[in-house]
Protein backbone atom coordinates (compact mmCIF):
# COMPACT_ATOMS: atom_id res chain seq x y z
CA UNK A 1 0.00 0.00 0.00
CA UNK A 2 1.30 3.44 -0.91
CA UNK A 3 2.18 5.51 2.20
CA UNK A 4 -0.21 8.29 3.12
CA UNK A 5 0.71 11.83 2.16
CA UNK A 6 1.91 13.31 5.43
CA UNK A 7 2.40 16.80 6.79
CA UNK A 8 5.95 16.16 7.93
CA UNK A 9 7.00 19.55 9.28
CA UNK A 10 5.44 22.90 10.21
CA UNK A 11 6.58 26.50 10.35
CA UNK A 12 4.20 29.24 11.43
CA UNK A 13 4.25 33.04 11.74
CA UNK A 14 1.02 34.72 12.88
CA UNK A 15 -0.23 37.57 15.02
CA UNK A 16 0.77 35.42 17.99
CA UNK A 17 4.42 35.71 17.00
CA UNK A 18 7.19 33.90 15.17
CA UNK A 19 7.10 30.13 15.47
CA UNK A 20 4.86 27.12 16.03
CA UNK A 21 5.02 27.42 19.82
CA UNK A 22 3.40 30.88 20.20
CA UNK A 23 0.78 29.86 17.65
CA UNK A 24 -0.19 26.72 19.53
CA UNK A 25 0.03 28.39 22.93
CA UNK A 26 -2.28 31.17 21.74
CA UNK A 27 -4.84 28.82 20.22
CA UNK A 28 -4.77 26.39 23.13
CA UNK A 29 -5.13 29.24 25.58
CA UNK A 30 -8.17 30.58 23.72
CA UNK A 31 -6.64 34.04 23.45
CA UNK A 32 -7.05 36.01 20.24
CA UNK A 33 -3.96 37.25 18.39
CA UNK A 34 -5.18 40.79 17.68
CA UNK A 35 -3.60 43.90 19.13
CA UNK A 36 -4.48 47.59 18.84
CA UNK A 37 -2.85 49.29 15.87
CA UNK A 38 -2.90 52.98 15.01
CA UNK A 39 -3.62 54.76 11.74
CA UNK A 40 -6.78 52.97 10.62
CA UNK A 41 -10.21 54.21 9.56
CA UNK A 42 -11.42 56.60 6.86
CA UNK A 43 -9.12 59.39 8.04
CA UNK A 44 -6.44 57.23 9.66
CA UNK A 45 -7.58 58.73 12.95
CA UNK A 46 -8.45 55.65 15.01
CA UNK A 47 -7.00 52.49 16.44
CA UNK A 48 -8.04 49.06 15.17
CA UNK A 49 -7.92 45.49 16.43
CA UNK A 50 -5.71 43.66 13.91
CA UNK A 51 -4.01 40.24 14.23
CA UNK A 52 -0.93 41.49 12.40
CA UNK A 53 2.45 39.75 12.35
CA UNK A 54 4.69 41.50 14.89
CA UNK A 55 8.19 42.74 14.00
CA UNK A 56 10.78 40.00 13.77
CA UNK A 57 12.47 37.60 11.45
CA UNK A 58 15.92 37.58 9.91
CA UNK A 59 17.07 40.96 8.59
CA UNK A 60 19.08 39.21 5.89
CA UNK A 61 15.76 38.02 4.39
CA UNK A 62 15.03 41.59 3.27
CA UNK A 63 13.22 44.67 4.58
CA UNK A 64 9.64 43.39 4.40
CA UNK A 65 7.56 41.31 6.79
CA UNK A 66 6.28 39.40 3.77
CA UNK A 67 9.69 38.12 2.68
CA UNK A 68 10.94 37.54 6.20
CA UNK A 69 7.86 35.63 7.33
CA UNK A 70 7.68 33.50 4.18
CA UNK A 71 11.28 32.38 4.46
CA UNK A 72 11.17 32.17 8.25
CA UNK A 73 8.14 29.87 8.21
CA UNK A 74 9.68 27.68 5.49
CA UNK A 75 12.98 27.49 7.34
CA UNK A 76 11.24 26.38 10.53
CA UNK A 77 9.19 23.77 8.64
CA UNK A 78 12.26 22.24 6.96
CA UNK A 79 14.16 22.07 10.26
CA UNK A 80 11.10 20.59 12.01
CA UNK A 81 10.58 17.95 9.32
CA UNK A 82 14.22 16.91 9.38
CA UNK A 83 14.13 16.62 13.17
CA UNK A 84 11.08 14.33 12.82
CA UNK A 85 12.89 12.00 10.43
CA UNK A 86 12.15 13.47 6.99
CA UNK A 87 14.85 13.01 4.36
CA UNK A 88 14.09 14.91 1.19
CA UNK A 89 14.08 13.23 -2.19
CA UNK A 90 15.89 14.38 -5.30
CA UNK A 91 13.02 16.55 -6.54
CA UNK A 92 11.67 18.94 -3.92
CA UNK A 93 9.11 21.40 -5.27
CA UNK A 94 7.90 24.69 -3.83
CA UNK A 95 4.32 25.95 -3.93
CA UNK A 96 3.52 29.39 -2.54
CA UNK A 97 -0.11 30.37 -1.94
CA UNK A 98 -0.30 34.14 -2.23
CA UNK A 99 -2.91 36.72 -3.21
CA UNK A 100 -1.49 40.23 -2.77
CA UNK A 101 2.22 39.67 -2.15
CA UNK A 102 4.51 42.58 -1.24
CA UNK A 103 1.77 45.12 -0.49
CA UNK A 104 3.90 47.54 1.50
CA UNK A 105 6.92 47.45 -0.83
CA UNK A 106 4.72 48.12 -3.87
CA UNK A 107 3.03 51.03 -2.07
CA UNK A 108 6.43 52.52 -1.21
CA UNK A 109 7.66 51.91 -4.75
CA UNK A 110 5.01 54.25 -6.17
CA UNK A 111 4.37 56.71 -3.34
CA UNK A 112 7.74 57.09 -1.61
CA UNK A 113 10.22 56.31 -4.36
CA UNK A 114 8.34 57.57 -7.40
CA UNK A 115 8.86 54.31 -9.23
CA UNK A 116 12.65 54.60 -9.02
CA UNK A 117 14.59 51.90 -7.18
CA UNK A 118 17.91 50.16 -7.49
CA UNK A 119 17.60 46.97 -9.51
CA UNK A 120 18.24 44.80 -6.45
CA UNK A 121 15.44 46.47 -4.52
CA UNK A 122 13.08 46.38 -7.48
CA UNK A 123 13.56 42.62 -7.80
CA UNK A 124 12.36 42.20 -4.21
CA UNK A 125 8.90 43.22 -5.44
CA UNK A 126 8.64 40.25 -7.78
CA UNK A 127 6.63 37.24 -6.48
CA UNK A 128 9.35 34.95 -7.81
CA UNK A 129 12.11 36.46 -5.67
CA UNK A 130 11.32 35.00 -2.22
CA UNK A 131 10.71 31.64 -3.89
CA UNK A 132 14.00 31.78 -5.76
CA UNK A 133 15.91 32.70 -2.61
CA UNK A 134 14.28 29.87 -0.68
CA UNK A 135 15.08 27.28 -3.37
CA UNK A 136 18.66 28.58 -3.50
CA UNK A 137 19.05 28.41 0.29
CA UNK A 138 18.20 24.72 0.46
CA UNK A 139 19.40 23.61 -2.97
CA UNK A 140 15.97 22.37 -4.02
CA UNK A 141 15.53 21.85 -7.77
CA UNK A 142 11.91 20.81 -8.29
CA UNK A 143 9.30 23.15 -9.81
CA UNK A 144 8.45 26.38 -7.98
CA UNK A 145 5.10 28.06 -8.54
CA UNK A 146 2.61 30.49 -6.98
CA UNK A 147 -1.04 29.49 -6.36
CA UNK A 148 -3.80 32.08 -5.98
CA UNK A 149 -7.47 31.37 -5.22
CA UNK A 150 -8.39 34.15 -2.78
CA UNK A 151 -9.22 32.81 0.71
CA UNK A 152 -9.13 29.25 -0.66
CA UNK A 153 -5.48 29.56 -1.68
CA UNK A 154 -4.22 27.41 1.19
CA UNK A 155 -6.51 24.50 0.35
CA UNK A 156 -5.79 24.97 -3.35
CA UNK A 157 -2.06 24.89 -2.74
CA UNK A 158 -2.27 21.77 -0.60
CA UNK A 159 -4.33 19.93 -3.22
CA UNK A 160 -1.93 21.07 -5.96
CA UNK A 161 0.98 19.73 -3.91
CA UNK A 162 -0.80 16.40 -3.54
CA UNK A 163 -1.41 16.30 -7.31
CA UNK A 164 2.29 16.94 -7.99
CA UNK A 165 3.32 14.10 -5.68
CA UNK A 166 0.63 11.72 -6.96
CA UNK A 167 1.69 12.38 -10.55
CA UNK A 168 5.35 11.73 -9.78
CA UNK A 169 6.40 15.27 -10.72
CA UNK A 170 8.16 15.69 -7.36
CA UNK A 171 9.16 13.58 -4.38
CA UNK A 172 8.33 16.21 -1.75
CA UNK A 173 6.78 19.67 -1.60
CA UNK A 174 7.54 22.69 0.54
CA UNK A 175 4.14 24.39 0.69
CA UNK A 176 3.95 27.94 2.00
CA UNK A 177 0.98 30.31 2.25
CA UNK A 178 1.69 33.97 3.03
CA UNK A 179 -0.57 36.97 3.49
CA UNK A 180 0.68 40.20 5.06
CA UNK A 181 -2.00 42.52 3.72
CA UNK A 182 -3.73 43.94 6.82
CA UNK A 183 -2.69 47.46 5.87
CA UNK A 184 -4.98 50.41 6.63
CA UNK A 185 -6.02 50.63 2.97
CA UNK A 186 -6.99 46.97 2.66
CA UNK A 187 -8.75 46.84 6.02
CA UNK A 188 -10.74 49.95 5.09
CA UNK A 189 -12.07 48.40 1.90
CA UNK A 190 -13.09 45.13 3.58
CA UNK A 191 -14.90 47.25 6.16
CA UNK A 192 -16.66 49.11 3.35
CA UNK A 193 -17.78 45.74 1.98
CA UNK A 194 -19.45 45.14 5.34
CA UNK A 195 -17.57 41.94 6.21
CA UNK A 196 -14.58 43.09 8.32
CA UNK A 197 -14.70 45.00 11.59
CA UNK A 198 -11.84 46.34 13.68
CA UNK A 199 -13.65 48.57 16.17
CA UNK A 200 -13.85 45.92 18.91
CA UNK A 201 -11.95 42.87 20.09
CA UNK A 202 -12.43 39.85 17.77
CA UNK A 203 -14.79 37.82 20.04
CA UNK A 204 -17.21 40.74 20.03
CA UNK A 205 -17.13 40.85 16.21
CA UNK A 206 -16.45 37.33 14.92
CA UNK A 207 -18.75 34.65 16.32
CA UNK A 208 -18.97 31.91 13.68
CA UNK A 209 -22.20 29.89 13.89
CA UNK A 210 -23.35 31.98 16.87
CA UNK A 211 -25.77 34.80 17.47
CA UNK A 212 -24.44 38.35 17.33
CA UNK A 213 -21.71 37.76 14.75
CA UNK A 214 -20.96 40.71 12.46
CA UNK A 215 -18.11 39.36 10.36
CA UNK A 216 -14.38 38.91 10.88
CA UNK A 217 -11.28 40.64 12.20
CA UNK A 218 -8.31 40.88 9.84
CA UNK A 219 -5.22 38.76 10.38
CA UNK A 220 -1.86 38.01 8.81
CA UNK A 221 0.16 34.81 8.57
CA UNK A 222 2.78 32.77 6.82
CA UNK A 223 2.46 29.01 7.21
CA UNK A 224 4.81 26.38 5.80
CA UNK A 225 4.35 22.62 5.56
CA UNK A 226 6.59 19.83 4.32
CA UNK A 227 4.54 17.27 2.38
CA UNK A 228 5.90 13.83 1.57
CA UNK A 229 4.97 10.16 1.14
CA UNK A 230 8.33 9.05 2.56
CA UNK A 231 7.64 6.12 4.87
CA UNK A 232 10.18 7.00 7.58
CA UNK A 233 9.70 9.60 10.31
CA UNK A 234 6.60 11.05 11.92
CA UNK A 235 3.77 13.08 10.39
CA UNK A 236 1.48 15.55 12.13
CA UNK A 237 -1.48 14.48 10.01
CA UNK A 238 -2.36 12.77 6.74
CA UNK A 239 -3.85 14.50 3.70
CA UNK A 240 -6.48 12.09 2.34
CA UNK A 241 -7.87 14.03 -0.62
CA UNK A 242 -10.13 16.90 -1.56
CA UNK A 243 -11.84 18.86 -4.29
CA UNK A 244 -12.21 22.36 -5.70
CA UNK A 245 -15.01 24.10 -7.59
CA UNK A 246 -16.31 27.55 -8.49
CA UNK A 247 -19.79 29.03 -8.07
CA UNK A 248 -19.59 31.13 -11.26
CA UNK A 249 -22.21 33.32 -9.62
CA UNK A 250 -20.94 36.64 -8.19
CA UNK A 251 -17.69 38.46 -7.36
CA UNK A 252 -18.38 38.39 -3.62
CA UNK A 253 -21.60 36.51 -2.83
CA UNK A 254 -22.27 32.78 -2.53
CA UNK A 255 -24.75 31.16 -4.89
CA UNK A 256 -27.80 30.77 -2.62
CA UNK A 257 -28.62 27.38 -4.15
CA UNK A 258 -25.36 26.02 -2.66
CA UNK A 259 -25.18 23.60 -5.60
CA UNK A 260 -21.45 23.87 -6.25
CA UNK A 261 -20.46 24.15 -2.59
CA UNK A 262 -22.37 20.97 -1.78
CA UNK A 263 -20.89 19.18 -4.80
CA UNK A 264 -17.41 20.24 -3.71
CA UNK A 265 -17.90 18.59 -0.32
CA UNK A 266 -19.33 15.45 -1.92
CA UNK A 267 -16.53 15.19 -4.48
CA UNK A 268 -13.89 15.73 -1.79
CA UNK A 269 -15.30 12.88 0.29
CA UNK A 270 -15.33 10.64 -2.77
CA UNK A 271 -11.83 11.66 -3.78
CA UNK A 272 -10.51 10.82 -0.32
CA UNK A 273 -12.10 7.36 -0.54
CA UNK A 274 -13.87 7.56 2.81
CA UNK A 275 -17.43 7.01 3.96
CA UNK A 276 -19.44 10.03 5.18
CA UNK A 277 -20.01 8.15 8.43
CA UNK A 278 -16.28 8.53 9.25
CA UNK A 279 -16.42 12.35 9.21
CA UNK A 280 -15.93 13.66 12.75
CA UNK A 281 -15.13 17.37 12.51
CA UNK A 282 -15.71 20.31 10.19
CA UNK A 283 -12.91 22.85 10.53
CA UNK A 284 -14.98 25.48 8.78
CA UNK A 285 -14.09 28.55 6.78
CA UNK A 286 -16.27 30.13 9.47
CA UNK A 287 -15.62 33.86 8.96
CA UNK A 288 -18.65 34.89 10.99
CA UNK A 289 -20.49 36.41 8.03
CA UNK A 290 -24.15 35.48 7.68
CA UNK A 291 -23.96 33.97 4.19
CA UNK A 292 -20.80 31.89 4.73
CA UNK A 293 -21.87 30.54 8.10
CA UNK A 294 -25.33 29.72 6.78
CA UNK A 295 -23.88 27.89 3.76
CA UNK A 296 -21.45 25.76 5.76
CA UNK A 297 -23.99 24.98 8.49
CA UNK A 298 -26.48 23.84 5.84
CA UNK A 299 -23.96 21.48 4.22
CA UNK A 300 -22.77 20.27 7.61
CA UNK A 301 -26.30 19.42 8.74
CA UNK A 302 -27.09 17.59 5.51
CA UNK A 303 -23.87 15.62 4.84
CA UNK A 304 -22.23 14.95 8.20
CA UNK A 305 -23.22 12.25 10.69
CA UNK A 306 -25.11 13.24 13.83
CA UNK A 307 -22.07 12.91 16.11
CA UNK A 308 -19.89 15.24 14.01
CA UNK A 309 -18.93 18.66 15.41
CA UNK A 310 -17.76 21.93 13.88
CA UNK A 311 -15.50 24.81 14.79
CA UNK A 312 -13.63 27.83 13.41
CA UNK A 313 -10.36 29.39 14.57
CA UNK A 314 -10.93 32.75 12.87
CA UNK A 315 -12.04 34.43 16.13
CA UNK A 316 -8.53 33.67 17.40
CA UNK A 317 -6.12 34.14 14.49
CA UNK A 318 -8.25 36.54 12.43
CA UNK A 319 -9.08 36.12 8.77
CA UNK A 320 -5.64 35.69 7.22
CA UNK A 321 -6.96 36.04 3.65
CA UNK A 322 -4.68 34.16 1.23
CA UNK A 323 -3.11 32.23 4.12
CA UNK A 324 -6.40 31.57 5.96
CA UNK A 325 -7.02 27.93 5.13
CA UNK A 326 -3.32 27.08 5.58
CA UNK A 327 -3.41 28.50 9.11
CA UNK A 328 -6.52 26.44 9.81
CA UNK A 329 -4.98 23.25 8.35
CA UNK A 330 -1.98 23.80 10.62
CA UNK A 331 -4.35 24.08 13.60
CA UNK A 332 -5.91 20.72 12.68
CA UNK A 333 -2.52 19.06 12.12
CA UNK A 334 -1.20 20.25 15.49
CA UNK A 335 -4.49 19.25 17.10
CA UNK A 336 -4.15 15.67 15.89
CA UNK A 337 -0.51 15.56 16.96
CA UNK A 338 -1.23 16.93 20.45
CA UNK A 339 -4.62 15.38 21.06
CA UNK A 340 -6.58 18.63 21.36
CA UNK A 341 -8.76 20.52 18.91
CA UNK A 342 -7.93 24.22 19.41
CA UNK A 343 -11.47 25.48 18.86
CA UNK A 344 -12.35 29.04 19.76
CA UNK A 345 -14.43 29.51 22.93
CA UNK A 346 -18.13 30.05 22.25
CA UNK A 347 -19.36 33.45 23.43
CA UNK A 348 -23.09 33.29 22.62
CA UNK A 349 -25.78 30.77 21.71
CA UNK A 350 -25.33 29.08 18.37
CA UNK A 351 -25.20 25.82 16.45
CA UNK A 352 -25.87 22.88 18.81
CA UNK A 353 -22.79 20.99 17.60
CA UNK A 354 -20.33 23.91 17.76
CA UNK A 355 -17.26 23.10 19.86
CA UNK A 356 -16.65 25.38 22.84
CA UNK A 357 -12.93 25.92 23.36
CA UNK A 358 -10.12 23.34 23.33
CA UNK A 359 -11.56 19.82 23.13
CA UNK A 360 -9.90 16.36 23.25
CA UNK A 361 -9.65 14.75 19.81
CA UNK A 362 -12.05 11.82 19.46
CA UNK A 363 -10.46 10.38 16.31
CA UNK A 364 -12.12 10.35 12.92
CA UNK A 365 -11.64 12.59 9.90
CA UNK A 366 -11.55 16.38 9.75
CA UNK A 367 -13.01 18.19 6.76
CA UNK A 368 -11.38 21.57 6.14
CA UNK A 369 -13.56 23.80 3.98
CA UNK A 370 -12.72 27.19 2.53
CA UNK A 371 -15.07 29.48 0.61
CA UNK A 372 -12.98 32.10 -1.11
CA UNK A 373 -14.37 35.44 -2.22
CA UNK A 374 -15.64 35.29 -5.77
CA UNK A 375 -16.87 31.70 -5.60
CA UNK A 376 -13.68 29.69 -4.95
CA UNK A 377 -14.79 26.54 -3.11
CA UNK A 378 -12.28 24.06 -1.73
CA UNK A 379 -12.47 21.13 0.66
CA UNK A 380 -9.61 19.01 2.08
CA UNK A 381 -9.90 15.87 4.22
CA UNK A 382 -7.33 15.22 6.95
CA UNK A 383 -6.80 12.43 9.47
CA UNK A 384 -4.52 11.80 12.38
CA UNK A 385 -1.21 10.15 11.64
Amino acid sequence: MEPHLGIRGLGIVTGYGWGVKPFWDGLHGGKHAATLAEGYGEDRDRTAWIAAIPPGGDESDGPSTFGRSMRGAAREAVADARARGWREGRRVGLLHAVVLGEVELWRDFYLRHGGNLASRDYLRLMPSTPMSLLMQEFGFHGPAMNVSAMCSSGNAGLLTAKAWIDAGIVDDVVFVATDVSATPENVLHFERLGVAFSDAEPPEVCRPFQEGSRGFAMGEASVAMILSRESGGTSYAHVLGGAMSHDAHHVTSIDPSLTDITSCFEEAIENAGVEPSSLRYLNAHGPGTAQCDRAEATVFDSLFPSEAELYSVKPLVGHCQGAASAVEIAATALGYDRGTIPAAPAVSSGHPRLLNGPTPVQGGITVKSSLGMGGHNSVVLLSGA
